[in-house]
């Protein structure tokens, strides 16, 4: 049997890929694949004739073409949560080096090495308080987007005595369940901005939340608020945020997004793009990654897409092949599929369907083969996108 062609675009942990077992042929080399696996790379879906499935090891999609994959019937994969507390830790290591001006402390204590432990000391008694800060708690932080990286902030936010306030738009169930009961969920955006001394960002970057944050809204934060964006560089304006950081209405911009605009301000303080970058963030990226690709090439399931559905199935014993049809989400397709199969003489063992309002997906259980001749009259119809076989006898 043929196996699996897997392109690996950026180095994952070697725990992610020691799950895909002898069905799977990895290479960073691959110039044809079925699968991809990548991280930040920029990925053109186009560029892959043969592609099924992309598995990003991280929860940005951003630098995936993702409509174009939805229109050629590939399903794009991430990792939400895995890194989820890698960045919120980061976040609070970064508050606190705001907050107290540790940065500003030990740039300075460098320059004391020449000194002996008599001047030393005299010089850090006499400059000390230069550096003085204040202290994170009885500070109001305000979290906006509550996916999981948002609310294990405000959870934290809360567990650090911060009067805690969180907003999202569209809040999903499963993740306000996580969220402290300390920790208001406000349904006003302004209320969040206007209170917070500290604003910590967590929204995805798309067209919709380019330059978020601008000088309107900062016009609506406190004198003297520190931003924190741990989202993406892009859902901030930064020539607003050096115009606000000038005037002082902003103390400090904190950001895991350096820019050339931004990174010679003395009161941005930046990290570079070490948000998920940890052990342990990185091997749960990698094994969540590889099992949604592996599940999704080898038995058709979908499970976390950010396109697709979620749909998964465990075949029978008595299922000789698997169909899979993916198709835009129009009335009739499951009417349509179980006529032309069952009029071709073939018994179906059993058919699961979901939709997400752009794509209809089917899992199509078959207790005999189905010949070329059938499938390309499945194919034939307008609003069939792909569909796939994968054959257990």
């Amino acid at each position: 049997m043929e196996k699996f062609r897997i392109k690996l675009v950026n180095k994952i942990a070697m725990e992610g890929l020691a799950l895909l077992g002898e069905k799977f042929r990895v290479s960073e080399d691959e110039k044809d694949p079925h699968g991809l696996i990548v991280r930040s790379t920029r990925i053109d879906t186009d560029d892959f004739p043969s592609l099924l499935a992309v598995a990003r090891a991280g929860a940005g999609v951003n630098n995936i073409t993702v409509d174009k994959a939805c229109e050629n019937g590939i399903c794009v994969f991430n990792t939400p949560g895995a890194n989820a507390n890698a960045v919120a830790e980061l976040v609070f290591v970064m508050a606190g080096i705001g907050a107290r001006n540790i940065h500003l402390g030990i740039e300075f204590c460098r320059g004391l090495a020449a000194l002996n432990s008599d001047e030393m000391a005299r010089e850090i008694e006499a400059k000390k308080s230069a550096f003085r800060g204040f202290e994170l708690a009885g500070k109001t932080l305000g979290v906006i987007g509550l996916g999981q990286i948002g609310v294990r902030v405000a959870n934290g936010g809360a567990r650090r005595e911060m009067p805690t306030i969180g907003f999202d738009p569209n809040p999903t169930l499963e993740n306000i369940h996580m969220l402290s009961s300390r920790v208001i969920l406000s349904r006003s955006l302004d209320e969040v901005v206007r209170r917070s001394h500290i604003l910590s960002l967590h929204i995805p970057f798309n067209e919709k939340t380019r330059g978020f944050v601008n000088r309107k809204l900062i016009d609506k934060m406190p004198e003297g608020a520190i931003l924190i964006n741990y989202a993406r560089g892009g859902v901030v304006a930064e020539q607003d945020v050096l115009e606000a950081l000038d005037s002082g209405k902003l103390s400090y911009y904190i950001t895991d997004f350096p820019s050339p605009v931004i990174i010679g301000h003395p009161r941005v303080i930046t990290s570079p793009h070490l948000g998920a970058s940890t052990e342990e963030s990185e091997e749960q990226c990698a094994t969540m990654a590889v099992r949604e690709l592996k599940g999704y090439l080898e038995h058709g399931n979908v499970s976390r897409s950010v396109n697709f559905p979620t749909v998964e199935s465990i075949p029978g014993d008595g299922v000789h092949t698997r169909l899979i049809m993916i198709n835009r989400d129009k009335p009739g397709m499951i009417g349509f599929a179980s006529q032309t199969i069952g009029a071709n003489g073939i018994n179906i063992a059993s058919y699961l369907n979901e939709s997400n309002g752009t794509v209809g997906y089917n899992i199509i259980d078959l207790e005999d083969e189905i010949s070329p001749e059938v499938i390309s009259l499945i194919e034939d119809h307008p609003d069939v996108v792909r569909t796939r076989t994968i054959r257990y006898h």
